[in-house]
This record gives structure tokens, C-alpha cells and sequence, in this order.
């Protein structure tokens, strides 16, 4: 469900399955992508992108709606808070390349990030949580919190708005936004600058800046 590639320093990870939603599958998939760029040695960061229209759709209802009996929401919710969770404290630099549609569990992925690139004429950053009555975790709230400006945190969160390219930048969503065909060269010139920074430096400014954020994360949550 993810490919691992890598150009020079930079380990490109890309989620192949359609929507990229987020299940059991997914999140190891993540898991292991992410235990391998770690356990590589040397200068490194991270590039992660989907592929077509979607960047990810976030949750995967479906599958939570099936196992619902069997704790399958909570599974998921927690599973992809300790994603947020390791993205955010990540010991090398991490940049979304959003090549799409970025939803609701899928936007928050790419806030996760540390730096955001986003495709210029097709597809939205979109927070619709307050649209399709699911509220945020207490952890999810907070991660949108630290990255966004007080007014596009709430534009985001409470009203539900879908976010063009343009909008996207106006509001600090994204950091710059460039044609389709050069979403992901420009994410790994941008990783690729950062790639040398000396991990345990990296992790520890991480965990100093988003403490807050990683306490919340680390609250089980139940559904």
C-alpha cells in the first residue's frame, strides 16, 4: 500500500491504494515504511505522496463500519493518532507532496508533515468533520491547532472549507503550490535541502515544539 523509493538522501513514500484510506493495512504499511527510513544510516528525509487525484481520502469508513463490534473505529482512530504522532516528532525532515484531494484524516496527514507542496489547479485541502458529524480528538484538534494560524485553524475546523491551491497558501496551509508535474520534484529539492540535519537534533527540537500536540495524540480514544 506504500512504496518505498528513494532518490539521493530523500526516501520517497508513495500510498498506492486509490484513496489511500486509512485501515489496519494502512497504518502498518506506514509503520514499516517509516522503521525503514529510520533504520537507514547517513543523511536522510522524507517525501510522502499519493497517487492520481487523491493524496488521502482519510478514514476508511467502510471498513470501520464493518468491524464496528470488533472496536474496528477505535483501532483506527488510535492507530492514526500514533501516525500524527510519529510524523510530527519524525527525526528527519518530512514533506507532503499533495498531488490531490488531502480530506479530513488525509489533510491532518499532511499538517503531520513538516512542510507542505501542493498542485496548483486540481484538488482541495479539506477538514469536513463538522460536515459529517464525526468531532475531532482531542489530539487531532491540537495538531491542526499548531499548524495553522488561529483564523485558517478555524476556517478549517468549524466551517468546513474546502481549500483551493491559492486559498491553501493565503491561509499557511500549504507552503508553496506548483503545476501537477512538478508536485513531487519540488517536495524532494525541498527535502532534499534539509536531508542533512543531524537526527537526534532534529527529533528532540520536534518534541520540544509539538509537546503539546504529542501529549494530546497520546490520549486513547474511544468510539
Amino acid at each position: 500500500m506504500i512504496e518505498v523509493t528513494r532518490t539521493d538522501d530523500v526516501f520517497i513514500l508513495t500510498m498506492v491504494a486509490e484513496e489511500n484510506r486509512f485501515n489496519p493495512t494502512m497504518l502498518d504499511a506506514f509503520d514499516q515504511a517509516l522503521t525503514q527510513v529510520e533504520e537507514s544510516e547517513g543523511p536522510a528525509a522524507v517525501v510522502l505522496t499519493g497517487q492520481g487525484k487523491f493524496f488521502c481520502n482519510g478514514l476508511d469508513l467502510e471498513w470501520m463500519m464493518a468491524n464496528a463490534e470488533q472496536g474496528g473505529p477505535s483501532l483506527v482512530a488510535n492507530g492514526l493518532q500514533k501516525l500524527y504522532s510519529r510524523l510530527v516528532t519524525f527525526p528527519v525532515a518530512t514533506v507532503a507532496a499533495v498531488n490531490g484531494h488531502a480530506f479530513a484524516g488525509g489533510g491532518m496527514l499532511a499538517l503531520a508533515c513538516d512542510q507542505r507542496v501542493m498542485r496548483n489547479d486540481r484538488g482541495y485541502f479539506c477538514l469536513p468533520e463538522v460536515d459529517i458529524n464525526i468531532p475531532f480528538t482531542k489530539g487531532m484538534a491540537r495538531l491542526v491547532q499548531a499548524k495553522l494560524s488561529p483564523a485558517a485553524a478555524y476556517e478549517a475546523m468549524l466551517t468546513g472549507r474546502r481549500f483551493g491551491a491559492d486559498d491553501a497558501l493565503a491561509g499557511g496551509i500549504a507552503d508553496i503550490a506548483v503545476p501537477e508535474d512538478q508536485v513531487l520534484s519540488v517536495s524532494v529539492e525541498r527535502a532534499q535541502a534539509l536531508s542533512g540535519k543531524t537526527r537526534d537534533v532534529v527529533k528532540a527540537i520536534k518534541e520540544t515544539m509539538y509537546s503539546e500536540v504529542v501529549e494530546a495524540l497520546a490520549e486513547t480514544v474511544s468510539f
